[in-house]
């Protein structure tokens, strides 16, 4: 089956979560229930990207938005601790401009950072769930992430997608790999060291 009809039929079954989730988000984001950004799809192309939203936007005296710790709210700490946030993302795939299996969209501003090898993670789709995510997720550095990624392209197989959904299942209902101690993202990619 395709990404495609997958992502049909799991938006279907899912709607009535997807509308829960997203009248309380309402509820907690002052009316703003979805977090879309910028992302690079295949070969670099910029797509918008469609999450759950999990943070308020409080800012400072100054202007600036709080930290995450202080902007993640208790239904958005809820909704990462499923996964849940990237329900919306089967949008994307709808669209055609995520599969549900793929190196995860990073920030467009990395694009140039990375090295020749790096750059091959943007040969296929970006994915919902993907082998750096079974492979460790948040816990690894950003080397290890990239070195998952181009192992997907390079092997890319029914058999290796089904292995990542099995995995993906487990981790959500273990709700293990989520960094756990505080839901915080990773630190900015800078590039690699000279």
């Amino acid at each position: 089956m395709s990404d495609f009809v997958i992502a049909g039929v799991l938006l279907l079954i899912l709607l009535p979560v997807f509308l829960v989730i997203m009248v309380l988000l309402c509820i907690c984001n002052n009316g703003n229930p979805f977090f879309v950004q910028k992302r690079p799809g295949k070969n670099g192309v910029i797509f918008h990207i469609i999450k759950f939203k999990t943070m308020n936007d409080m800012k400072c005296e100054n202007g600036i938005l709080l930290s995450d710790y202080h902007r993640l709210t208790f239904m958005g700490k809820v909704v990462r601790k499923t996964s849940l946030d990237e329900l919306p993302q089967l949008i994307n795939v709808l669209k055609g401009e995520m599969s549900l299996i793929g190196p995860r969209p990073l920030l467009p501003e990395y694009l140039e950072l990375y090295n020749d090898e790096q750059k091959r993670r943007h040969a296929v789709k970006p994915g919902i769930t993907g082998w750096a995510q079974v492979n460790g997720r948040n816990a690894l550095s950003w080397e290890e992430k990239f070195q998952f990624d181009v192992e997907y392209v390079e092997k890319v197989s029914a058999q290796l997608d089904a292995k990542i959904v099995l995995v993906t299942l487990e981790k959500v209902l273990r709700r293990h790999g989520v960094n756990a101690n505080n839901f915080m993202t990773m630190d900015a990619f800078k590039g690699n060291a000279a």
